[in-house]
């Protein structure tokens, strides 16, 4: 207890630690306006990429929807910021888009998330096509396909990055609970999960639950981030950028997805200056990675200041 004790108060520590810093750089001009908007898009896509390798990597279901939940996020904001442009209605509809998207994850997981492999990502891409489509047809609440312009710019890096703590500390606390100890072996084998008594369909459902709730805020903070929202933003190329990072960082290790967003975000930030080479670049990069790491950049490893500590004490003694 005293132990875990300590690393909580450790994490605390670096955590507060890092705000400080990028307070100071910020601050003090060494961080400008750019820098600051591209570590925004970052968070953002650490949000993302977070709750997809919760699906993708730790329950083993190849899920392609995530766009679509993302999509539920940014309208909410972007409806709700519009109207009434105050800090209950900012939050309270990221909480909408929270709350909408998992009552949509929970109807189409249970009888979607019982298919597999390529069926489960074609119907979870379909799921993702009906939100825009219905986002385009919709036009009396959402513009059509003209979107929603005006949008109040709210996003903070401030605010992206307590995000980041919140959804980060959420998701792994998930795969450190006895569910998540179930989501893990749904993953490695569904049949012997069964066989034990662990019931799967629950728990890819809550995995897939939580997963669309992450990609609704990262939708909304990134909707405050544009200060705009259009259905064509939120298409089948979108859920594969995140999966490029998913998969760039390793499939079930939460280290590599927050590593992989950190450098594709700043191999973005610095092939700026090149835009005519700037995606032969990054494909290349991607390219690379996957036949020397196909694993991803760390595989299925995960910083732990527990094992840290455990090895210094069995050094001492």
């Amino acid at each position: 207890m005293k132990e875990n004790l300590k690393i909580n108060l450790l994490w605390l520590v670096i955590l507060a630690a890092g705000y400080g810093l990028i307070s100071v750089l910020v601050s003090t001009g060494v961080l400008g306006l750019f820098h600051i908007q591209i570590m925004e898009q970052i968070g953002i896509n650490i949000i993302l990429a977070v709750g997809l390798n919760l699906i993708v990597g730790y329950s083993g279901q190849f899920s392609l929807g995530h766009a679509g939940f993302m999509a539920v996020g940014a309208y909410a904001t972007a409806i709700l910021a519009t109207k009434s442009q105050t800090y209950v209605a900012v939050y309270g509809s990221i909480l909408l888009g929270a709350v909408i998207a998992a009552a949509i994850a929970l109807i189409v997981g249970f009888p979607t998330l019982r298919l597999k492999g390529d069926y489960l990502a074609i119907a979870t891409l379909g799921v993702a096509e009906i939100i825009r489509i219905f986002l385009v047809n919709a036009e009396s609440l959402t513009n059509g396909a003209a979107g929603i312009l005006n949008v109040p710019t709210f996003t903070t890096w401030q605010l992206v990055y307590l995000f980041v703590i919140i959804t980060t500390v959420l998701t792994v606390n998930f795969i450190r609970s006895p569910l998540g100890r179930n989501t893990l072996s749904v993953r490695e084998d569904e049949i012997a999960a069964e066989s034990v008594g662990v019931n799967t369909t629950k728990a890819k459902v809550i995995a897939f639950v939580i997963g669309a709730v992450t990609a609704s805020m990262a939708g909304s903070l990134q909707a405050g981030f544009v200060g705009s929202v259009v259905p064509k933003d939120y298409s089948f190329l979108n859920t594969i950028n995140v999966l490029i990072i998913v998969v760039f960082g390793g499939l079930g290790s939460m280290t590599g997805t927050i590593l992989a967003a950190v450098v594709l975000g700043l191999l973005n930030m610095f092939l700026q200056d090149f835009a005519s080479i700037r995606m032969i670049v990054y494909s290349l990069a991607l390219i690379l990675v996957m036949i020397f790491r196909p694993g991803g950049l760390l595989g299925t490893w995960e910083f732990s200041l527990l094992k840290l500590f455990k090895k210094d004490k069995e050094v001492k003694n």
